[in-house]
């Protein structure tokens, strides 16, 4: 399931900067942050950092210092900011709505948040870094 719009990502040198962008709306209840997760070649998906609706953020260590989340919330859009980036960076790199699991409650207020509908990931962007 594809709804997030992605830009950004290219070909940088090792050391450069990248930021990627995701179209995304966290105006829903159902919906608690917006994570990146990234996938090289040969490897698992793995979730690298994410913005809660509240705009904490959280990072995995391997990126932690180098990369930052903010977003936009009058264009609805998050960036990932990659700094200091190192050839392990390269990889394909998707924005995804995480869910609330089964619902929500929200100020008395009951929200069903079935997976059908949202949990959507983006389209993804390479980003490879050259040594």
């Amino acid at each position: 399931q594809i709804r997030l719009v992605q830009s950004g990502g290219g070909l940088v040198q090792a050391g450069d900067s990248l930021r990627l962008s995701c179209a995304a709306s966290m105006d829903t209840p159902c919906i608690s942050a917006i994570d990146w997760h990234r996938q090289a070649p040969g490897k698992e998906r793995e979730r690298i950092a994410g913005i809660k609706s509240n705009d904490e953020t959280y990072f995995e260590d391997f990126v932690k210092g180098r990369f930052t989340i903010s977003r936009d919330q009058d264009i609805d859009t998050v960036y990932l900011q990659m700094n200091d980036l190192t050839p392990e960076d390269s990889a394909m790199y998707y924005c995804k709505e995480e869910v609330y699991e089964g619902s929500v409650t929200v100020g008395g207020r009951y929200f069903p948040c079935p997976t059908a509908v949202y949990g959507f990931w983006g389209q993804g962007s390479q980003v490879t870094v050259s040594s």
